[in-house]
C-alpha cells in the first residue's frame, strides 16, 4: 500500500495495516553489513597508483611533474610518467644529427637537448629566466630537476617515452637517459586504468 493510501486509510478510521517490525530491522542490518563490506573492498581494478602524462617541455613544469611523482612514490604508490611529444625533451641526455632526415634534424635543432636546456612556460627572458630559477633553486637548497629524474628512477618509478612521438620529432633510442621504457597509448592506458589518479602536464 503505498503511503498517502495508508495516510488516508488512517484518517478515514480505519485500521492501519500491520508491519513486521522484526522483518524490517533484519533487513536493515544486512543493508548496513552490505555497506560496511563494500568500504572495507574497494574495487580490486583500483590500484594505489598514479599515472601522469607528460606533454610539456618547460622546466617549471618537468620540476612540477618530478615533484609530485617522487613525492607520491615515497608515499607508496606505484608512480608511471608516460613523455609524449615535447615531454621527451625531459628525459633526454644529449642531441645527435646522424642518420636523421633534414626534418628530423631542425626538430633536433629547434628542440632542447636535454633537462639543462630547457625553458621556464613564462617569463623565459630567451633562457635567462630558467637560469635565474636554477640559481634560486640552488640558494634555497632545492633538490635540482636532475636530481629529481635520479630519486624517480631509484624509487622505482616508471618513466615511458612514447614510441609514435619518438618517430615523428626523430628522437632515437641513444638519445635518451638510462633505463628509459618505449611504449605507446596501450602502455599509458594500461597503468591509468588501474591508477587512483592521473595527471596530465
Amino acid at each position: 500500500m503505498a503511503l498517502d493510501e495508508m495516510v488516508m486509510t488512517q484518517m478515514n478510521g480505519a485500521a492501519a495495516p500491520a508491519y513486521d517490525v522484526s522483518a524490517l530491522l533484519a533487513r536493515i542490518e544486512a543493508l548496513e553489513q552490505r555497506v560496511g563490506e563494500l568500504e572495507e573492498s574497494p574495487a580490486q581494478d583500483i590500484e594505489d597508483r598514479l599515472a601522469m602524462v607528460i606533454f610539456s617541455g618547460d622546466l617549471d613544469k618537468a620540476i612540477a611533474s618530478f615533484i609530485i611523482a617522487t613525492g607520491a612514490a615515497a608515499m607508496g604508490l606505484d608512480v608511471s610518467m608516460f613523455f609524449t611529444f615535447w615531454g621527451l625533451s625531459v628525459i633526454k641526455k644529449k642531441t645527435k644529427f646522424a642518420d636523421k632526415t633534414i626534418l628530423e634534424q631542425g626538430f633536433a635543432a629547434m628542440l632542447p637537448g636535454g633537462s639543462k636546456n630547457l625553458p621556464l612556460s613564462q617569463m623565459s627572458f630567451f633562457g635567462a629566466g630558467s637560469k635565474i630559477i636554477r640559481k634560486l633553486m640552488k640558494d634555497h637548497d632545492v633538490t635540482s630537476l636532475e636530481e629529481m629524474i635520479g630519486m624517480a628512477q631509484e624509487f622505482g618509478v616508471r618513466m615511458v617515452a612514447c614510441e609514435m612521438s619518438k618517430e615523428l620529432l626523430g628522437v632515437h633510442d641513444d638519445e635518451l637517459i638510462d633505463g628509459i621504457e618505449f611504449g605507446g597509448v596501450a602502455t599509458f592506458m594500461g597503468d591509468a586504468s588501474r591508477a587512483k589518479a592521473s595527471l596530465f602536464i
